[in-house]
């Protein structure tokens, strides 16, 4: 039996997404063909603007519901924690029993509630690790709510959160050795788990989150950390190139993209106080903080060496960035160029 049940926690999420808001059949389909046909246009923008070439044919674009996002990301969340749920499972046994089947239920549950939040705020995503290239999803409610929301002029704000997915498909496609990196460092943290620990892990992890900190917080053995701060660099680095490559293209094609930058980010801020307790308990205050720094990195390099120089940062794991590097992109400039 499963540590997560994984069907009820899709239940969950999609009750609690919600449907979004309300459209006619005929604009929601025109918004699908239209997602597409954007994203299609993104791929040489981006490829021009990076110097970063991805073969055709690969990553499939697919435009999705709520629901079909949070299916998306479960299953994805099922693949990624399946080391750590197979070390666990190998040192303690499977779980079995009605006390199983309510634990699964529970966990479920708990997952479903993240899932659910997160899929009626989620624009789009790229899934590294689905076979055999990855797949880039387009949230369409969630992309005409904001739209909507800020006043946006569909069109432009459609394009604009296309280049930056379209970004992390070309990331992923043109250096298909990225998305196995990023698994080995899963795959690393399940090899630090100890099964007797994960239980004071996760009452620490509540006591942090009560005090403010987040579910980040569960991973907390230097080791760990070690792991996470790697990975975080790469994020920093993926999550801020796109935003650079998005303002980069968009004053070329998107007349109001100054005035959608603006009254997102104006969004950013603006949101209610549940809403800024649960991004902070699901670590979405340190995504924020990943875009502004990753930015930061990317614009001091390329300005300071040009786009083909910054572009060896795609050579392999050793020229990644680390965390700190991030934070002092001298420091990776001196390592690598």
């Amino acid at each position: 039996m499963s540590l997560v049940d994984w069907d009820f926690a899709v239940t969950v999420g999609s009750r609690l997404s919600g449907p979004g808001p309300e459209v006619s059949a005929e604009e929601a389909s025109a918004a699908v063909v239209e997602l597409r046909e954007l994203a299609d246009r993104s791929t040489p923008l981006v490829s021009d603007y990076t110097g970063l070439h991805a073969a055709a044919g690969t990553a499939p674009v697919l435009v999705v519901d709520r629901p079909g996002w949070v299916q998306a990301n479960a299953d994805g969340f099922a693949r990624v924690l399946s080391p750590i749920v197979d070390k666990i499972t190998e040192k303690k046994g499977p779980p079995t029993g009605i006390s199983a089947a309510i634990g699964s239920r529970v966990t479920g549950a708990e997952v479903g509630l993240m899932l659910g939040f997160l899929g009626s705020k989620v624009l789009g995503q790229f899934d590294p690790f689905h076979a055999p290239r990855g797949r880039l999803l387009l949230v369409a409610p969630n992309i005409v709510h904001v739209e909507r929301e800020i006043d946006a002029d569909p069109h432009d704000f459609r394009l604009w959160v296309c280049l930056h997915e379209e970004t992390h498909r070309v990331q992923f496609t043109a250096n298909p050795w990225l998305a196995e990196h990023l698994l080995s460092q899963m795959n690393a943290i399940a090899d630090t788990i100890e099964p007797t620990a994960v239980l004071e892990g996760l009452r620490r992890g509540a006591e942090s989150i009560r005090s403010g900190g987040s579910i980040l917080d569960l991973v907390s053995s230097p080791e760990q950390r070690e792991i996470l701060d790697r990975v975080t660099g790469v994020m920093s680095l993926l999550e801020g190139h796109a935003d650079v490559v998005m303002d980069g293209v968009g004053p070329t094609v998107i007349p109001s993209v100054e005035r959608i930058r603006k009254k997102f980010n104006q969004r950013r801020q603006g949101v209610g106080a549940l809403d800024k307790l649960l991004r902070r308990v699901l670590g979405m205050d340190a995504k924020m903080a990943q875009y502004r720094d990753g930015a930061t990195f990317v614009r001091h390099v390329v300005d300071k060496t040009g786009m083909e120089d910054f572009n060896s940062i795609w050579t392999g794991p050793d020229t990644l960035p680390s965390k700190a590097e991030i934070e002092d992109p001298d420091t990776w400039i001196a390592r690598v160029l």
